[in-house]
């Protein structure tokens, strides 16, 4: 029985979100709209009630609250309720929290349980990643601006507005919108991008680790 209602709620999750989605067409019609508004409320009382069953079975509630699944499964359903009574163009921005509900299936996933884990035992060499990225976007940045500005002051214009290309590039995304066109800052761009393949690498690299010593204790 409990598989069942996993799957159901696994599936009503997944719906929701379609539902969502299809509810930002632009040129749907009233009645499909209507339908759509009968199952996003279907869907949130299913939520508040699994909400609630959980709140009252669980023996530590203040716990439950606080903890990460607990908080998902909240926000989850508050936009709703939010929104009942009030301006909906004030508060539109509380409509991106219904994408939180992709969360409620770390709840029910082994895979993405498993996923989790792993993050949490490489969560201090992702920190330490993220803030040398930082270092690096800010130091890209900076570098690009002294061979540029001169030339392109219209696309460099400062090290905030260069830091747009520092993201690109470092990620190997190269939009090209920005780009050098100083002997410079060509040379410069080449030794980010080498960089760059590395900082993409690593996080992989940890990842990949982190989740096959998951599968070792398992």
């Amino acid at each position: 029985m409990k598989k069942y209602f996993q799957f159901f709620i696994q599936a009503l999750i997944v719906l929701s979100i379609i539902s969502f989605s299809f509810s930002t067409l632009p040129n749907i019609t009233s009645v499909t709209r209507h339908y759509l508004g009968v199952f996003e409320v279907f869907s949130l009382i299913v939520f508040t009630i699994e909400y609630v069953v959980r709140f009252l079975s669980s023996k530590k509630k203040l716990k439950y609250i606080l903890s990460f699944l607990g908080l998902v499964d909240l926000i989850a359903i508050l936009p709703f309720y939010l929104s009942l009574g009030l301006d909906l163009r004030a508060i539109r921005i509380f409509r991106l929290f219904r994408l939180i509900r992709l969360l409620k299936l770390t709840r029910y996933s082994e895979a993405i349980r498993q996923f989790g884990r792993a993050i949490g035992s490489i969560k201090e060499e992702l920190i330490l990643y993220f803030s040398l990225t930082i270092v690096f976007v800010y130091l890209s940045a900076s570098g690009i601006y002294f061979f540029e500005n001169p030339v392109q002051p219209d696309k460099f214009q400062s090290v905030f507005h260069s830091m747009w290309w520092a993201v690109a590039t470092l990620t190997t995304v190269g939009y090209g919108d920005i780009y050098p066109v100083t002997v410079g800052g060509r040379v410069f761009t080449f030794f980010i991008l080498m960089l760059g393949l590395g900082l993409v690498a690593v996080p992989s690299g940890l990842l990949a680790a982190a989740l096959s010593n998951v599968k070792k204790e398992k």
